[in-house]
Order: structure tokens, then C-alpha cells, then sequence
């Protein structure tokens, strides 16, 4: 029975006992005697990280120590001292620069002195609006420089020198900005747009040397160079190789045309001959006969030309320009009408079928309003009158840019009537029967007009009939347009022209005013020009009507001692702003910037700054729109007003009737003036009929920048209107006093009050 039940476990004890036996000898064979000589020989352990040793000493286990009691000591780092501080890292400014985004496209035209004013002038007037960077190189010119040109002189007229030169300073000031590099010569018309998409579908990376090849004069020189007359398009990887060995091609290379120099300097130090095509794409040129007419050529080649050479004179530059502009013209209408052709086409498998392309094809869909305010209004129009006028009348006379507008709009609709019918009808138009006018601003001016026909067929029959077109000026693509930099560093000489209605109105401006820069040190001057009128200024030495506001300016420069706050007495009857800015304007440099101003009006800070960058000289003046509060006692009515009047409907309105606050320089007001002087000699009274504003409209090609202003804020105040002053002026002041009152519904209960009271 013992046996029975040893038997089963005499295995498992077995197998115990082999595994602990093995182990054994498996540690005798494998592990390294702690009395190894190897390592009794080293002076330290050394361990490796991130290549740099760290090393823990070996003696403190060979002196006898407790190998127990032995603790780690921590070696702490230290970094390696550099001998040089390090590099301040710089950011670009522009992110292109940085990603290394260059521009497409650079064009070089080599000119010279005798042709800078008559060639150069031409090829920049039909080159200059469609190239990002156009520059001019010459190697003399005159002193003065043609208008929006950039031009960099040599200083010699020797060619090859010239053609060095330029190359030379393309690479110094170029190279890093632009991708391609096209020069050409003064005497080639150049097609802007085509070089343009040429460039744009090549790569960068290419070593191309591109124009019309030529052989070399002699036939010497294994190879080909681009003919000058044609340009020559260069890559910028080109450049680069060509840039170490320049100097070398100026000091090894005779040849007596820089055309053919830089040929040879280009497949001499680069291995790259001139090609005429280039991934499928033909560098397309055309030579111009003697007394060829653009209009009567008919050479296909001409009409796909890139460049066309030799050009005889300017007239002829501007007689190719208007033809090739004609032919774009025209290819960008087929473009269109096959793009319109392609949506209406796939409109049809929609799933609203052709009512998803909206008409006209390609133009965004009318504005949808969503309540009943956003709808559009139309205007009615006939041929000689408009029934929408900007004074509020039913009816006035249609003229000026109205007139050009409806008369322009009728004769397209007519041309497209005859485009569509010819030639089985001809129709003539007897008359316009209704027009209707709206402005989308999702998609510009519409038309709708019921026009009165004659229609004749080939046989000659005619009748009348009616014919109702709907038209779309559509508005262009969004452009941003050059702007002369302006900076909010300027001073503005704040000009406050005093009336002896105004004196009572002076301390409190002189308050704000205070607070927001005498306080602050804003870098603006207040002038102020005290109005007399002829019996006032005789009586200025025994009672001045402005003493009080004098003593109130000296009040102030002693509290101030680092301010100044001069002031002019004027004597007139008529107190035109022209008058009192030809007194100001005498008394300042060209260059200052001036802000009028009126007794009612709270300067800020916030408003000149916008009066600097608004205001740009010889660009643009600045005529805000100031906020004017209601009158009080009616807007306020049976009401106590608030401490602060915000800017809301019922509390006041933008005064579109005053012209009085301006910005502007005093050279563009002098320029201005200066042009007025002939009308002023003719009728004096002409001072006084306009304003400021009503000049720089009349006698200036500046631009009149008049927009809402809501850090202008004025009080109530009913103004004196002067019936000396333009009658224009005078009605005017007379309708900002009548609108100042109050709102329609204000103005309305006030009535409803009185009547109710007047019928108790």
C-alpha cells in the first residue's frame, strides 16, 4: 500500500532534484570569479552615455571596505564652457522669406540716355501694370527721371560694360527674390501677360537660357546665344553659376554686342546653349517689317508672339499694345462663352436641371432678402429724367455719370439685340418706355428696360414692337491698390477758427482739450484765428469781444509751461474757410499737416491718428462726418439725459450737411488754391460760394476721402448761418439745424403733445 502511494510522486521528486543539479553546474561554468586579475588591473569603470564617460573610482572596494557599506557618490555635470557667446537667433520678417517662397518674375529693360524719354517711357506704360518689378538700366541719363520708373545707372556707354553691370547688380540685390530673370531691350514690344504664364509653367530647378537662338558671329564659338532684340529668359539656378565666373567673362571675353558676350559667357562657364522651346513650350517672336501695319497682319506667328522687334518709335508701341490687348480681349470672351457654354451644359444633369445656373452664367445669383427691410429697391428712370433724387424730390433731370450710365447701357442692349438677330432682323430703337435700375451688392447694377423697336427684315418690312432686356454690370474681381505709406508720427496743427457766436463754447473746448493732450503730451499745436468783423476790430483796443477767451489761452500755457497756444485776429466780413486758410497757410511750411476744426467739436486722440493715416500727401484728403446730438429738451423730452450721450438712433445723428472739419496738407491745399486762382480773378465772390471741400472737388485730382468719423462727437447747438457766404453754404447750415432737432418719431410726439394740449 506504501508503494502505491509513493509511486505516483517519485517522478516529480526526481525531477526537482535534476533541476536544482544542473543549476549548479550551470553557475560554476558561466559566472567569473570575483578574483578576476582583468579586473584588478582597472583603475576604474568607465560607462558610456551619450558619449561622454562618467567614471566611478574602483579603490573604495580594493582598501579593505565593506563592499556593503559602499555608497555611490553623484558626479554632477558640467556643462563645457564656450568660448564665444552664442549666436542671437533672428527671425525673419516675412514667413516667405523664411520657407525660401521667392517671386515669379523679374524684368530687366536695357535702355539708354537718348531713348530713356521716349522708348523706355513706352515700353513702362504697356509693361508696368502687368509685372510685379520692372527695372530700368542705362548706362547715362538725364537729370530728370521719368515718373514711375526705377532706373540704375552705370555711369559709362560702353555695352559689354553695361551688360556686366547688370548682371552683376541683379545678382547683388535680385537673386534671392526672384525665380526667373527676362531681359530685353528698349526697341521690343513685350507681351506681359504671355512671358508671365510662360514662366509659370516651368520649373525652377531648370538651368534654361531661353530667346531666339542665334549663331555666333564667325562660327567659331560652338553653340548658340539669345538675340537681345527678342529677350531672354534666365533662370535663377543659372545665375548662380554664372555668378563666381563673371568676372572672368568680363576679363577673357571680346565681343563688340553684350548679347552675343553673354552668350558666350553663359556656355563657356555653364554648358547652356540658347533654346526656342523648353517642356513643350515654344518661346514665340515675330520681326516687325519696316511699314508693317499690326491691323493688316495676318502671320499667325505674329499673333502668338511673346515679343515683336524692332520697334520704330512709341506711336508704334502703342499701336501694337492696343492690338494685342484687343486679341486677349477678344480670347477672353471665347473663354468665357465656352466656360458659360460648359455649366449650362452640366446645369442640365443637376438636380434642379437649368434653374441651378443662374443668369448671367458665371455671376453670383441675386441677393435673397430675409425680411421684408433687405429688399432691393429699384429706381425708375426714363431717358431724361431719374425718379429717385438725392434731395428727397419725386423727379429730377437725369445728367452727369447717371446720364452716361443709362445712355451707355442702352446702346449695349442694342448691340446684343443685333447680335442675336442678325442678320435675318435689324432693329432700331425709337425709344425708351420704362428703365429700372437696382444695386446688388453680391453682384453689381442690374437693369431691367422695356425698350420701343423697330425690326426690319432682309425683304425691308418693318413694325414695331416692344423688346423687355434684363442686364447686369457685374462688379470685378477685389484688387488692392497701392497706397503711399503714411505713419501716426505726424504733428497736426489743429486750426479753431472763433466767430463771436463761438466765445461761449470756448472754455469747455479748451477743457476737453486740455484733458486729452496737453495732459497726455499729444503731438498735435492748437492755433486758434479770432474772426473780427469790421466794427468789432475797431473797437479791439477799448473792448476786445475775445479778451476773456485770450486770458483763458495765457490761463493755460502757465499751467503748461512746455505748451504754446498762438493765435491771429482777422478782420472780414465773410468768413469763408478759403479766406481763413489762405491767412493759415501762409504761416506754416508745405509740408504740415493741418486738422480744421470746429469750438463744438471733442478732439481725441483716437481721431487724429485716423486724420494721420486718412490724410496722404498728394494722395488724399480727409472730410469726416461727425456725430451730432439731438437737441435735448426734444430727444430728452419730460426726461432727465443721460450723464454720457451714446452713440444710438434716438440720442443723435451723423451730420452729412457739415463740411466744416477737415485734413489735409497745406502743399495740396497751396496746389489746389493755386488753380482757383484764375476763376478768383474773373469773380472774387467765388471765395466765399464754396468751401474747402467744394475746392479739392473743383480744383484738385486728389482723392476726397469722406466717411462716418464716430470719434467726432458734438453737442447741441443751433449755428448762426453767415447768408453773406454761398447760398449753397447757407442752405446747408440751415438744414443741419432743421435735422439736428430731433428724430421724425421725437419730432412727431412733440407735435401730437402740443396738439393734444392745444385741443384741451
Amino acid at each position: 500500500m506504501l508503494i502505491s502511494l509513493i509511486r505516483p510522486i517519485v517522478p516529480v521528486v526526481i525531477g526537482i532534484s535534476l533541476g536544482f543539479t544542473l543549476s549548479l553546474l550551470s553557475v560554476t561554468w558561466v559566472e567569473e570569479p570575483c578574483s578576476n586579475p582583468d579586473w584588478k588591473r582597472r583603475d576604474e569603470v568607465a560607462l558610456e552615455v551619450d558619449e561622454n564617460p562618467y567614471s566611478l573610482p574602483a579603490g573604495s572596494l580594493q582598501n579593505g571596505e565593506n563592499v556593503e557599506d559602499f555608497e555611490p557618490r553623484i558626479v554632477p555635470y558640467k556643462p563645457v564652457q564656450q568660448q564665444t557667446p552664442p549666436k542671437k537667433f533672428y527671425r525673419a520678417k516675412y514667413i516667405s522669406t523664411e520657407l525660401g517662397i521667392r517671386e515669379r518674375l523679374f524684368a530687366g529693360v536695357l535702355t539708354s540716355k537718348n531713348t530713356m524719354n521716349t522708348m523706355a517711357v513706352a515700353v513702362n506704360r504697356t509693361i508696368r501694370h502687368h509685372l510685379d518689378n520692372v527695372v530700368y538700366f542705362t548706362g547715362m541719363r538725364n537729370r530728370k527721371i521719368p515718373h514711375g520708373m526705377f532706373v540704375v545707372t552705370h555711369g559709362d556707354e560702353r555695352l559689354i560694360w553695361n551688360m556686366f553691370q547688370t548682371i552683376r547688380y541683379v545678382l547683388e540685390h535680385y537673386i534671392n527674390e526672384y525665380d526667373w530673370f527676362y531681359f530685353v531691350q528698349d526697341d521690343t514690344y513685350i507681351q506681359a501677360d504671355r512671358i508671365k504664364s510662360l514662366v509659370g509653367h516651368l520649373s525652377i530647378h531648370t538651368d534654361l537660357y531661353m530667346g531666339s537662338p542665334e549663331e555666333f558671329i564667325g562660327g567659331e564659338t560652338e553653340g548658340r546665344y539669345c538675340y537681345g532684340g527678342f529677350g531672354y529668359l534666365l533662370s535663377r539656378t543659372l545665375l548662380l553659376k554664372l555668378q563666381p565666373n563673371l568676372e572672368s567673362c568680363r576679363n577673357d571675353i571680346l565681343s563688340s554686342r553684350p548679347d552675343e558676350w553673354l552668350g558666350r559667357c553663359i556656355i563657356d562657364y555653364s554648358n547652356v546653349n540658347c533654346v526656342d522651346q523648353q517642356e513643350g513650350l515654344h518661346y514665340q517672336r515675330f520681326e516687325m517689317g519696316k511699314n508693317s501695319d499690326p491691323n493688316k497682319e495676318e502671320d499667325i506667328r505674329f499673333k502668338n508672339a511673346f515679343t515683336v522687334h524692332p520697334v520704330l518709335d512709341p506711336a508704334q508701341m502703342y499701336r501694337l499694345h492696343k492690338y494685342f490687348t484687343e486679341i486677349e480681349l477678344q480670347r477672353t470672351y471665347e473663354e468665357i462663352e465656352k466656360l458659360q457654354a460648359e455649366i449650362k451644359n452640366t446645369s442640365e444633369v443637376a438636380f434642379d436641371g437649368n434653374r441651378s445656373a443662374h443668369w448671367p452664367i458665371g455671376i453670383n445669383p441675386p441677393f435673397e432678402p430675409k425680411t421684408r427691410f433687405e429688399v432691393l429697391r429699384w429706381e425708375y428712370f426714363t431717358e431724361d429724367q431719374v425718379y429717385t433724387c438725392k434731395d428727397g424730390s419725386p423727379k429730377c433731370e437725369l445728367q452727369g455719370i447717371d446720364k452716361a450710365d443709362v445712355t451707355n447701357v442702352i446702346e449695349i442692349a442694342m448691340g446684343e439685340l443685333n447680335k442675336k438677330y442678325k442678320p435675318v432682323l435689324h432693329l432700331k430703337k425709337h425709344q425708351l418706355i420704362n428703365g429700372y435700375r437696382r444695386f446688388d451688392p453680391t453682384r453689381g447694377m442690374e437693369y431691367t428696360l422695356d425698350l420701343q423697336l423697330e425690326v426690319v427684315n432682309q425683304k425691308g418690312r418693318s413694325r414695331s414692337i416692344t423688346k423687355r432686356v434684363h442686364l447686369v454690370r457685374p462688379l470685378s474681381d477685389v484688387e488692392i491698390i497701392p497706397m503711399p505709406y503714411v505713419t501716426e508720427a505726424t504733428r497736426v496743427h489743429i486750426i479753431l477758427a472763433v466767430t463771436v457766436h463761438d466765445r461761449d463754447y470756448v472754455n469747455q473746448f479748451l477743457e476737453v482739450y486740455a484733458t486729452n493732450f496737453f495732459e497726455m503730451s499729444e503731438n498735435a499745436i492748437l492755433s486758434f484765428l479770432f474772426i473780427y468783423d469790421p466794427f468789432q476790430a475797431q473797437q479791439v483796443n477799448q473792448n476786445d469781444i475775445f479778451a476773456n477767451v485770450k486770458a483763458k489761452i495765457t490761463a493755460y500755457e502757465r499751467k503748461y509751461p512746455v505748451t504754446k497756444i498762438p493765435w491771429i485776429s482777422v478782420k472780414t466780413e465773410a468768413p469763408s474757410q478759403i479766406k481763413i486758410m489762405d491767412i493759415i497757410s501762409k504761416k506754416h511750411p508745405v509740408d504740415t499737416l493741418f486738422f480744421v476744426a470746429n469750438v463744438n467739436t471733442n478732439v481725441n486722440s483716437e481721431f487724429l491718428n485716423r486724420c494721420r493715416m486718412n490724410t496722404i500727401n498728394n494722395w488724399q484728403v480727409f472730410f469726416p462726418i461727425h456725430f451730432q446730438d439731438y437737441n435735448l429738451d426734444i430727444a430728452y423730452h419730460n426726461q432727465q439725459p443721460p450723464p454720457t450721450i451714446d452713440l444710438i438712433r434716438d440720442a443723435g445723428h451723423f451730420d452729412r450737411d457739415v463740411f466744416d472739419e477737415a485734413c489735409f496738407y497745406n502743399s495740396d491745399y497751396m496746389a489746389a488754391r493755386t488753380k482757383m486762382v484764375t476763376d478768383v480773378q474773373e469773380n472774387e465772390e467765388i471765395l466765399e460760394a464754396l468751401d474747402v471741400y467744394d475746392m479739392f472737388i473743383k480744383y484738385s485730382n486728389l482723392h476726397v476721402f469722406r466717411a462716418i468719423e464716430p470719434a467726432l462727437h458734438q453737442k447741441y447747438r443751433h449755428k448762426v448761418c453767415n447768408p453773406r457766404l454761398g447760398e449753397e453754404i447757407y442752405h446747408r447750415c440751415v438744414q443741419s439745424n432743421l435735422e439736428g432737432l430731433g428724430s421724425r418719431s421725437q419730432l412727431a410726439m412733440l407735435l401730437f403733445e402740443q396738439e393734444q394740449g392745444n385741443s384741451t
